[in-house]
């Protein structure tokens, strides 16, 4: 279980095909206090780690995975947001993140706000349908591992606050009008919206 807190980010330094699968080399100052069989999140999708050598490590993701994803779309040189799982003693920051992305969404527009950045996503994308997901007004969403809280919430679109901080410490800073991200809706919402559907 993962909080959507980003502890660092990675760079992708090697991607390799294993018949469907893809093998990603990452290197991060998280590399030396990983161990091997760890779950970290990359972008908001748990994977495992499956070796470890000289400041990076490798995780592989499967093709379900890279079709559920925007894992598929890395290239050299692009940048992940990594989170290790909670500890069993720590602080909830973030929110519930389970690491398991429930769809892609688009960027559809990034304003700069002297200060903050608004970023605008839309996740009802033709033949990839909403799936029964929704956001609420102040409540939670986890984009490319991130936890943020939504606002201007609609039936297939919300808009996100992003501060300075998070803005240069995660990914948030090459994102632009167009790209696609990782969703993980809120665990809490996804269970009551189930729950009140057999009542109808």
């Amino acid at each position: 279980m993962f909080t959507g807190i980003v502890e660092s980010a990675g760079v992708v330094s090697g991607i390799e095909a294993e018949g469907t699968n893809l093998t990603f080399r990452i290197e991060s100052a998280l590399a030396p206090e990983l161990k091997i069989d760890q779950s970290v999140s990359h972008n908001g999708v748990c994977l495992t780690v499956t070796s470890i050598a000289d400041g990076s490590y490798t995780v592989t993701a499967i093709d379900e995975t890279l079709k559920k994803t925007n894992l598929g779309k890395l290239a050299t040189g692009s940048w992940v947001n990594l989170e290790r799982c909670m500890p069993a003693n720590g602080r909830f920051d973030g929110h519930i993140v389970q690491g398991h992305v429930d769809q892609i969404g688009i960027c559809t527009n990034v304003q700069d706000v002297d200060g903050s950045w608004l970023f605008d996503f839309q996740y009802e994308l033709g033949n990839e349908p909403a799936n029964q997901n929704v956001t609420v007004e102040k409540g939670s969403i986890c984009i490319n591992g991130v936890s943020l809280t939504v606002f201007n919430s609609e039936a297939d679109r919300f808009r996100v606050a992003i501060i300075p901080y998070t803005y240069e410490h995660t990914n948030f800073r090459n994102l632009k009008a167009g790209d696609v991200v990782n969703l993980e809706f809120d665990i809490v919402g996804k269970y009551l919206k189930k729950m009140f559907a057999g009542y109808r």
